[in-house]
């Protein structure tokens, strides 16, 4: 017990000082403040008075369907600020000689990597929970309407925060920082695409045009099947948590969960990084 105690108290040690200087970054705090005015200042569409073939919709349904699309909007809004905080720690750090000074003392890189992560990773999750919140005292107060499991939903996205912490990480030790980003960004905007022309192929009007053109559908495991299934699916896991909102249903397209998928993409990349770091030398 004492082993692992001291073991992991460097690891929380450099965890906090993490987040205590990111969140106090200039860059940072500007950020959050657009994000958390944007949501302010479309708490007007939030009001029961939409009308949908001719009926009144009520404010539930109105609260829900307005809710689900701000989730979408702020999940990938915290990925791409995550992004851009973890694409320039490992190199300010070194710059900075605030890596050689940790890994001086009896700190192991892999700790150092760790705390690294889990600062970031656990200040993400706090901005995306809080902009999340905000959209529920929004529906509270306009609409009357709570929704505890929007929170719910928001934790369960945090997974894809902790793939863009490390993958970003990793991708920074192999070229540069604006390019770790790029390829990132580039992850999440075709794993989007791909999720939205799978669910359109799935739709019933796709089959039944699929039907009249005389052609069938493919069941062969085909190479582009093949590289869909094995996709981070950060839309995916999107999808999988916005459908608590609605309390919709959610069809897993492929063998495995996405959540299930984005974890083990985790674990993997997570490895390579600890493996990367330790063969840098820290001047």
């Amino acid at each position: 017990m004492r082993t692992s105690r001291r073991t992991l108290t460097p690891v929380f040690r450099i965890a906090k000082h993490t987040f205590i200087d990111e969140a106090r970054q200039k860059s940072f705090v500007i950020m959050v403040v657009v994000c958390a005015t944007g949501l302010f200042l479309v708490r007007g569409c939030y009001q029961g008075n939409y009308m949908l073939n001719g009926q009144y919709l009520d404010s539930e349904t109105v609260a829900r369907t307005l809710s689900k699309v701000a989730f979408h909007v702020i999940g990938a809004g915290a990925m791409i600020i995550t992004a851009l905080l973890s694409m320039r720690i490992f190199r300010r750090d070194r710059n900075e000689g605030v890596q050689a000074c940790i890994l001086s003392k009896p700190i192991a890189r892999w700790q150092y990597v760790l705390g690294k992560t889990l600062g970031l990773w656990v200040l993400s999750v706090v901005i995306m929970f809080i902009l999340n919140s905000i959209i529920c005292i929004i529906t509270s107060i306009n609409l009357n309407v709570f929704m505890p499991e929007y929170l719910v939903a928001s934790l369960l996205c945090s997974v894809n925060l902790l793939f863009v912490v490390i993958t970003v990480f990793l991708l920074s030790l192999l070229m540069p920082d604006i390019i770790a980003f790029l390829c990132v960004l580039g992850i999440g905007v075709i794993g989007f695409v791909a999720e939205g022309v799978a669910a359109v192929s799935q739709s019933q009007v796709a089959q039944a045009m699929m039907q009249q053109s005389g052609a069938h559908p493919q069941t062969n495991l085909t190479w582009w099947k093949v590289v869909y299934y094995l996709w981070p699916k950060l839309s995916g896991v999107q999808q999988a948590a916005s459908s608590w909102i609605d309390n919709g249903p959610y069809h897993v397209s492929g063998p495995v969960h996405p959540l299930v998928n984005v974890v083990l993409y985790c674990l993997v990349l997570g490895t390579l990084l600890f493996r990367r770091f330790n063969s840098e030398d820290i001047a």
